[in-house]
């Protein structure tokens, strides 16, 4: 395993993210392991090194925090040794308060998540999209205690417009409160757009970059077909995924598939290789059902893609509506 500063920061992150919203409640999603399932997934995980773990507060309605919290609890000797993650925005209730990123919901939100997880405080608080309806200003200062208050690490956010992630930051910065330290952005081959703005400005501004759904919800491993055809219980269930990606990119997935079989490896591989060779990228967040999945990722670490192999699965990219960030 290799491990590299997330962004500018000190903070040090394997390679490889395991996302966890795959483990929760299966009668949530039936794609969602329960935790005996989970446990052989995450155990490999942290033999080969991985010490980065991301879920969220909304992920299966907090069975995932609860099994992230256990495992992780059980896997590792030391509550140091790993870096746990989680989220903070979508609803986790029925109240008005229940969501967004008021004062109020942070900081109800921090505490039922540390409880829910089993710890006194997690390395990295994101908040998982933008809040139209409160004063940027509210929601940074409450970041800002909750890390004063020892109950966070660092901060991060996810999916929004670049300038929305640069008035926060630079709000923060003029008041003196804590700064974002990553960006959790929707991301791979098959949907570049945060090239144009975002990944620019992380770059610029020593953000680390740790993209979701790096593989496309499984489009790139191979997992659906032009025809519609699922091959994964998952995609067979996953409507969002059917409105997220177009036709053409299944001209994408063939060159990845393509390549694949050339060098003799899985989709998945290519795929996260090309991600992971892509500037300002610290950790794609992976997530896995089978040992299988995480092994794939692990392989990707060890491949490497030529100029030339680069640019095959790059030319037949084309633009795409803004996703991901509602």
């Amino acid at each position: 395993m290799r491990y590299v500063r997330l962004g500018t920061s000190g903070l040090r992150v394997s390679r490889i993210c395991l996302g966890m919203m795959s483990y929760g409640d299966p009668r949530n999603r039936k794609w969602q392991l329960p935790e005996d399932e989970a446990e052989p997934i995450v155990r490999r995980a942290a033999e080969a090194g991985v010490t980065f773990f991301d879920t969220a507060d909304t992920y299966s309605r907090g069975v995932s925090e609860e099994i992230t919290g256990r495992l992780l609890a059980k896997l590792f000797v030391r509550r140091d040794d790993y870096i746990l993650a989680t989220k903070v925005y979508f609803p986790t209730g029925t109240g008005p308060n229940d969501q967004g990123l008021s004062r109020k919901h942070v900081l109800a939100a921090i505490d039922a998540s540390l409880t829910r997880l089993g710890t006194d405080y997690v390395d990295l608080y994101q908040i998982h999209r933008w809040d139209p309806d409160t004063p940027v200003e509210e929601t940074m200062e409450a970041l800002h205690d909750v890390v004063r208050a020892g109950k966070a690490r660092y901060l991060g956010a996810s999916s929004m417009y670049a300038w929305q992630f640069a008035k926060a930051q630079n709000v923060a910065e003029r008041a003196g409160w804590t700064r974002f330290v990553s960006m959790q952005n929707h991301y791979n081959l098959v949907y570049r757009e945060e090239e144009r703005e975002m990944i620019p400005l992380c770059l610029d501004q020593g953000v680390g970059v740790i993209p979701w759904s790096p593989l496309a919800r499984g489009l790139l491993t191979g997992s659906r077909r032009r025809d519609g055809e699922s091959r994964t219980v998952r995609s067979a269930g996953d409507l969002l995924a059917e409105t997220m990606y177009e036709e053409s990119d299944f001209d994408v997935v063939d060159e990845v598939c393509a390549l694949a079989r050339e060098r003799d490896v899985p989709p998945a591989q290519i795929a996260l290789a090309w991600l992971l060779g892509k500037p300002g990228v610290s950790a794609p967040i992976v997530g896995a059902t089978k040992v299988g999945h995480l092994d794939d990722a692990l392989g990707a670490l060890e491949l490497s893609l030529s100029e030339e192999e680069t640019s095959r699965l790059e030319a037949l990219y084309r633009p795409h509506r803004i996703i991901g960030h509602s």
